[in-house]
């Protein structure tokens, strides 16, 4: 008998439905893959760009509200004037409305490079006069695009707080910068307005049975020094102040965040607060922490750091074992027994 179904070639798994879903599997995972590589968005980098260009369109209120920045900006400059250098070029990432070219002069620097993904802060105050000479850039902070070993100095004042990759952007700042560069940065600590954090979470469990996410989370300043080592960066120093602002309520400090362009910008943040959550959290921030004027204080804290990038001419610690001086032959040991 002639069978010819079995005349022709037998095909094990021939059943393309299979092969089309193995296909799919495969790119799934593949795009699974190249999702989980990408740094985790925790804040809406648009949403935060819209934030600071709608803030620098209203000039005279935003300019009411630089006092923080400025102040900030001023002693980062401090920093950059403790390095007894004089920098050609030095620039500056997240530069907004040109705090920080306010607070330096000719002695630091001749020119100053400000870069910013907001383009109306940027030129907010583009017909200022400043005691060197500025260049502005549209550049986002989370890929800073410079060529390599071209600069020698890179600042950034109250922006990386916003940042979603920080290893990545700091690990870009050590390629572009030259050996024995220097890179100075400040930014919100996780102690930030730790008044407004609480009285808005004991509000939402209030009235809502929950917590919302309405305040940014922020670094811990045990974390810096690890982001530093990580990206590279070394001789590190990193330090911390607090910066203490009183204001007539709550309603006035929420005010004044937005006029910065600091209002929240977390992927996963609710479009709106109740009244009725916002009134409750102000009377809770009072009686917790108001003053006796009547006043609220809000505590900014700043972390300040200082990475260097690796040159054989930096100063390196001694080989271990290589000491030639014993401790207690030099502080007599028997005369410091108890």
């Amino acid at each position: 008998m002639n069978y010819p179904l079995l005349s022709k070639p037998v095909r094990l798994c021939s059943r393309p439905w299979l092969a089309r879903a193995y296909t799919s599997r495969k790119e799934s995972a593949r795009e699974y893959l190249e999702k989980a590589a990408a740094p985790f968005e925790v804040f809406d980098r648009n949403a935060k760009r819209m934030q600071r260009n709608r803030a620098a369109s209203r000039a005279s209120d935003s300019r009411e509200v630089d006092y923080l920045k400025d102040e900030v900006a001023a002693r980062l400059s401090d920093r950059l004037l403790d390095i007894k250098r004089r920098y050609h070029t030095v620039v500056e990432i997240g530069a907004g409305c040109g705090h920080l070219a306010k607070a330096v002069d000719d002695d630091m620097m001749d020119r100053l490079i400000m870069c910013d993904m907001a383009n109306t802060a940027l030129e907010r105050d583009s017909a200022a006069d400043y005691a060197v000479a500025v260049e502005r850039r549209i550049v986002d902070e989370e890929a800073p695009v410079f060529e390599p070993e071209s600069l020698d100095a890179v600042v950034s004042s109250l922006s990386m707080h916003w940042v979603n990759d920080l290893p990545g952007m700091l690990i870009q700042i050590r390629k572009a910068l030259v050996p024995d560069g220097v890179f100075i940065g400040a930014m919100f600590g996780g102690d930030s307005l730790f008044e407004l954090r609480t009285s808005l979470q004991l509000a939402d469990i209030e009235r809502d049975g929950g917590i919302a996410a309405r305040v940014s989370p922020l670094t811990d300043t045990r974390d810096v020094g690890s982001l530093l080592n990580r990206a590279g960066l070394t001789l590190s120093t990193i330090d911390v102040d607090s910066i203490l602002v009183n204001y007539p309520s709550m309603l006035h400090l929420v005010s004044d965040i937005n006029a910065m362009g600091e209002g929240n910008a977390v992927v996963q943040r609710l479009p709106f607060i109740k009244r009725d959550t916002l009134l409750a959290a102000s009377a809770i921030y009072k009686e917790m922490y108001g003053n006796e004027d009547g006043t609220i204080p809000a505590t900014f804290q700043v972390i300040y750091m200082i990475g260097w990038k690796p040159d054989p001419s930096q100063p390196k610690p001694l080989a271990r074992g290589s000491g030639q001086v014993s401790l207690g032959e030099m502080f007599n040991a028997d005369s410091h027994k108890l």
